[in-house]
């Protein structure tokens, strides 16, 4: 089985693993904040958080920033639930904005007409998440002036795109974004097996996210409501959570993270053969805008005739070609019915959905894996 995504694991980040094994400290030691640092020089924002998930750096990300019951989320139909999930978490209403067809990310223009439409109902989000899909960069400068106007916060669900960039900056600089989040899952550009990080440029969400991440815990005598016991004394001064990332994923994510600009110029390089290979079929292939450079998570294709894609899909499984499908339009999802939203409510999302295809895409895999994946498909496809 080719699969649609894989981890690259190297000699070097085993035995950064191992070297934490052996040390005094497996969990809230010296990797955690060695990786951080190490996103953080490579995106150029001020403040990293560390967490076990990206999930729970959502909701970290959601938690610092105020958001409650009686607020509002919006994000994008076209991302994993975990986007809108985090907003539930905190007990606030959850909405989408449509995708541009083009890029299959938010569309500005949606969201600017949703936004003057709420501002005269008096119903604004608190926070709006863009999703950087399958690597791609949002428009963030146009949605940053709209959070100006509006006044909401940005949490970036970057998930997909660390090692991109936009306007010249990596993505998780926080040049637009209160938040930047990345995930560290095993398909994604870099892994810790499980993990996820918080970037942001305000010092007090950072620290907000920090004591959330461990119980709501300080140890800080300027946070504590009286005088310190001893140097052993702490306060729980929030209803936090155990969001840590252990030293070991950190470790892992420090070695690999010497290998993330090697990871995103082998996935574009199988990207332009793909672009090549597939001229021709009867699909469209990503589109990828010239304000930046994306990281290429994934190589999501739509097929002209949707209706043949599940026929195309078992074909291609069966063939041993490990395809998939981004994603279910999150409003169909049936928690999100239960909460009102029905199909057709996000159109170009559920048009999207319809005929998309992820094909394989990893920096392992090789060009005569990859020719075997395009010879199936266009079998598939006869």
């Amino acid at each position: 089985m080719i699969p649609y995504g894989r981890q690259d694991i190297s000699r070097q980040d085993i035995d950064a693993v191992v070297e934490v094994l052996g040390s005094d400290w497996l969990t809230q030691g010296p990797a955690v904040p060695r990786f951080e640092q190490a996103v953080l020089d490579y995106c150029g924002a001020a403040y990293a958080v560390a967490a076990n998930s990206a999930t729970s750096a959502l909701h970290l990300a959601c938690l610092a920033l105020g958001l409650g019951p009686g607020d509002r989320l919006w994000t994008s139909p076209n991302t994993f639930v975990a986007s809108a999930n985090c907003g539930r978490y905190c007990g606030a209403e959850v909405d989408f904005v449509d995708i541009d067809p083009r890029t299959c990310n938010m569309s500005v223009d949606a969201l600017a007409s949703k936004l003057e439409l709420a501002a005269a109902q008096k119903r604004l989000p608190k926070i709006v998440v863009p999703v950087d899909f399958a690597g791609q960069s949002c428009d963030m400068r146009a949605i940053r002036a709209l959070a100006d106007c509006y006044g909401f916060a940005i949490v970036e669900d970057a998930s997909h795109a660390i090692g991109g960039s936009y306007l010249g900056r990596p993505v998780g600089s926080c040049a637009y974004a209160d938040v930047t989040i990345f995930s560290f899952h095993p398909v994604k550009i870099i892994t810790t097996g499980e993990g996820g990080m918080a970037l942001t440029n305000n010092g007090t969400v950072a620290a907000n996210m920090r004591r959330l991440r461990s119980h709501g815990i300080t140890r800080e005598q300027d946070e504590m409501s009286g005088n310190a016991h001893g140097p052993w004394y702490y306060e729980q001064i929030d209803l936090g959570y155990n969001y840590r990332m252990t030293d070991m994923q950190a470790a892992l994510g420090c070695s690999q993270m010497h290998r993330l600009d090697l990871f995103v110029a082998r996935r574009l390089e199988l990207a332009a053969r793909y672009d090549a290979l597939l001229a021709g079929l009867p699909l469209a292939t990503p589109f990828r805008h010239p304000d930046g450079r994306s990281s290429m998570h994934l190589y999501p294709v739509v097929l002209d005739d949707a209706a043949r894609r599940p026929a195309v899909f078992e074909r291609l499984r069966a063939a041993g070609i490990g395809v998939n499908v981004h994603y279910i339009p999150v409003h169909t999802q049936p928690y999100y019915r239960d909460l009102g939203f029905s199909h057709g409510d996000f159109p170009h999302a559920e048009a999207y959905y319809a005929g998309a295809l992820s094909l394989p895409l990893y920096s392992g895999l090789t060009d005569a894996q990859q020719d075997e994946v395009v010879a199936r498909l266009a079998e598939s496809l006869a």
